[in-house]
């Protein structure tokens, strides 16, 4: 039996997923049903959100800043050591403009504009994670933020007070290097070079990851000791919980980037496909 519209509400509102052919909804044609049924689920959505949110205490808007400049301060050092001088401001100028806080004034526009329902509730969940509210579901994913695109989505939480080797910036940021391709933003590329950066499929978590991380430790420390006993003890604290990331290659590629001149080419060297490989999937 076909679902109604309130239960097809339902089930997005639940666990994000929804028919791609909008069945549920009225329509002369499937262009119309699914712009019917988009437009239901996004405000349904919306308003989930606002319920979960009527008596939560919303953190403080985030001091007037510019963003563009802010995030390309953040990631000027990973630009600088991944792309050749005349290739980085067109890089920095993509990542400058990539980031997104999601906070009470931004998230009704993210979640109408963002492309993809799925996303939208992902995005959700940060939004409501980051202010500690109730979340759509009990498994929902804990994400500290998420890349889509060239966009990346981070909670106003990231604002405050982050862990000393945590950057979600960064890491989101990283993830850019394998979405966005050179010709888009007018680099050359090559049948070897179509991304801006070639990563190895299984290892693009372990590359964000290693660039977040090595972007801490070069701030922090100067100096070769500087940065080892920073490894050392970062090493002793919890590793990232993800099981597509191998801890002890994630800790012996950023051993190799503390002690090489360019740490940034030596975290790419290790996450990049084999020669004749293949580093995106469709």
């Amino acid at each position: 039996m076909q679902e109604s519209p309130q239960q097809a509400i339902e089930r997005y509102l639940r666990s994000g997923d929804h028919d791609a052919h909008f069945q549920s909804w009225p329509g002369d044609n499937n262009v119309a049903q699914a712009r019917y049924g988009g437009a239901a689920l996004r405000q349904a959505l919306i308003s989930a959100v606002h319920h979960r949110t009527a008596h939560a205490e919303l953190p403080a808007t985030p001091p007037e800043r510019d963003v563009v400049a802010f995030t390309r301060g953040k990631v000027a050092p990973m630009v600088q050591g991944l792309f050749p001088v005349h290739e980085q401001e067109s890089v920095l100028d993509v990542l400058g403009r990539s980031v997104i806080f999601l906070t009470p004034a931004t998230i009704d526009a993210v979640l109408e504009q963002t492309p993809w329902l799925s996303t939208a509730w992902d995005l959700a969940n940060l939004y409501l994670a980051g202010i500690g509210a109730e979340l759509l579901a009990d498994d929902a994913p804990n994400l500290l933020g998420l890349s889509e695109g060239t966009t990346c989505y981070l909670s106003a939480e990231y604002l405050g007070a982050p862990g000393r080797f945590d950057d979600f910036l960064v890491h989101e940021a990283a993830h850019i290097f394998h979405n966005c391709k050179r010709r888009t933003i007018g680099l050359r590329e090559t049948r070897r070079r179509e991304w801006l950066l070639e990563i190895e499929f299984a290892r693009r978590e372990t590359f964000a990851y290693a660039c977040e991380t090595y972007s801490r430790i070069h701030d922090l420390g100067q100096g070769l000791r500087s940065r080892q006993a920073l490894l050392a003890e970062y090493s002793q604290g919890p590793m990232p919980a993800d099981d597509r990331v191998d801890v002890d290659e994630y800790l012996d590629i950023l051993r190799e980037a503390v002690a090489a001149r360019n740490g940034w080419k030596r975290i790419l060297a290790r996450c990049s496909p084999p020669l004749g490989g293949q580093s995106h999937l469709s």
